[in-house]
């Protein structure tokens, strides 16, 4: 709960923004240019940035790795991981948002091939952004249905006890409106929603 990443608009370009808490103040850095959604991981030891990652060492973050195979041909835009492992992401469909959520699990210490989650999560278009709760308890995406607010809304399915997902919940009006709200992430202490809303801008959905 000391540092938070983010993606900053700089004109025509991004730059990837970290502000640290040190000396009883928060502190702001540029990390780079764009690389990727970042994402931590429970344990804070992997900065998932899609179909790549960072690995934090004793100075710092390691350069940019990449997961490889399967994952180096799906257009991944966010990959968050649970903290057994699990990765839970999306993809970068057409125009048409016809974009798939998949998972990948661990089993018996193996990275097992990625799976679409069921229609209760690919359901409407421009499913995306996908965040899994650390003890898979939860799963939170933004996507477009004709039971939504407008344009994309912020859903949430709770694992149920067969380990199935369950029915697509809308966060509701206190969350979603009829602009873009997505990429939503919940804080490792459980008390906090951070996402984004469209402000009113044509250029830019964030």
């Amino acid at each position: 709960m000391k540092e938070f990443y983010f993606i900053r608009e700089v004109v025509i370009n991004k730059e990837f923004v970290v502000f640290k808490y040190k000396d009883k103040q928060w502190q702001e850095s540029v990390v780079s240019p764009r690389v990727g959604q970042p994402f931590i991981s429970p344990d804070g030891k992997i900065m998932h940035l899609g179909r790549r990652y960072k690995e934090r060492t004793e100075t710092g973050w390691s350069k940019i790795k990449k997961l490889g195979a399967p994952f180096d041909t799906i257009r991944i835009m966010r990959l968050t991981a649970s903290a057994i492992g699990t990765y839970v992401f999306d993809e970068a469909g057409s125009d048409a948002g016809d974009g798939v959520i998949r998972y990948s699990e661990i089993i018996d210490g193996k990275r097992q091939a990625p799976k679409p989650f069921s229609k209760a999560i690919n359901t409407g278009k421009y499913n995306a952004h996908p965040f899994i709760a650390p003890d898979e308890s939860y799963i939170i995406w933004d996507g477009r249905r004709e039971s939504g607010y407008g344009h994309s809304d912020i859903y949430i399915s709770f694992k149920q006890e067969d380990n199935s997902w369950g029915p697509a919940i809308n966060l509701g009006d206190k969350i979603n409106t009829s602009a873009w709200e997505a990429a939503a992430g919940v804080t490792p202490d459980g008390k906090y929603l951070f996402f984004n809303r469209n402000m009113g801008s044509d250029q830019y959905e964030m």
